[in-house]
């Protein structure tokens, strides 16, 4: 099942990290999500509570901040099962596990899984709500560092194939003139193409060139690999 299909994303959708924060709540016994639904509201957090995971994934959510408050002994899909799905298809939020059973062996796959933290009913008020304001926390930081990304990947990609190539050398550390040597191209080109990377990624210096380099994954070019290329 698709992802981003399953909690209703759109394709470049934007994440409202200002926006109020939802808080999931999937527990099939009704009284426990009406008091976790109380707590929710108190913190003037928005409460979804489901029965199973199943109306769990069925249900679309926005890009805001948010978290699961999950009951790990559930019908059907149970606990873990629902957050080794939503591993597998790489939808990261963060995970706060409650339980009316002391199961160790669980608390600790639960936990090497991933899982934030792992709450015994009943439940203590105060550190369920540390827990949920951590979690929150950690979506809004996520939320926004993969907006970041994905606004320094279409910065990338507006770059020009030569561009690209320019770009990989430069952050390898050749000189312009080295660089125009490798491709066949005067250095002016050279100078000119540059300006064109610098401006197209908003980078104001060489060494914010080579961050956001690495931050997408830029390989350093060995000039000896780099073919030779003409107008």
């Amino acid at each position: 099942m698709n992802a981003a299909r399953t909690f209703g994303y759109e394709a470049g959708a934007a994440p409202m990290t200002g926006a109020r924060p939802i808080v999931f709540i999937v527990d099939d016994d009704v009284s426990v999500r009406e008091s976790l639904e109380l707590v929710v509201r108190n913190e003037n957090w928005k409460p979804e509570t489901f029965a199973s995971a199943q109306e769990f994934l069925n249900h679309p959510r926005t890009l805001v901040p948010s978290c699961l408050v999950l009951d790990l002994s559930l019908p059907g899909l149970n606990g873990l099962e629902l957050q080794n799905q939503l591993a597998a298809e790489h939808i990261d939020m963060p995970i706060i596990f409650i339980t009316g059973y002391g199961d160790v062996p669980k608390s600790v796959q639960a936990m090497k899984a991933g899982a934030l933290e792992f709450l015994t009913k009943p439940l203590d008020y105060n550190a369920l709500v540390s827990a949920i304001r951590k979690a929150l926390e950690r979506s809004r930081l996520a939320l926004a560092q993969n907006a970041e990304m994905q606004e320094l990947r279409t910065r990338y990609a507006s770059l020009t194939s030569r561009e690209h190539q320019v770009m990989a050398l430069v952050v390898s550390g050749l000189l312009n003139k080295q660089v125009g040597g490798e491709l066949g191209i005067s250095e002016i080109t050279v100078k000119a193409h540059r300006r064109q990377v610098m401006q197209k990624m908003r980078a104001d210096s060489l060494a914010t060139l080579v961050k956001l380099a690495s931050k997408l994954g830029v390989p350093r070019q060995n000039s000896a690999l780099v073919p030779r290329q003409h107008y």
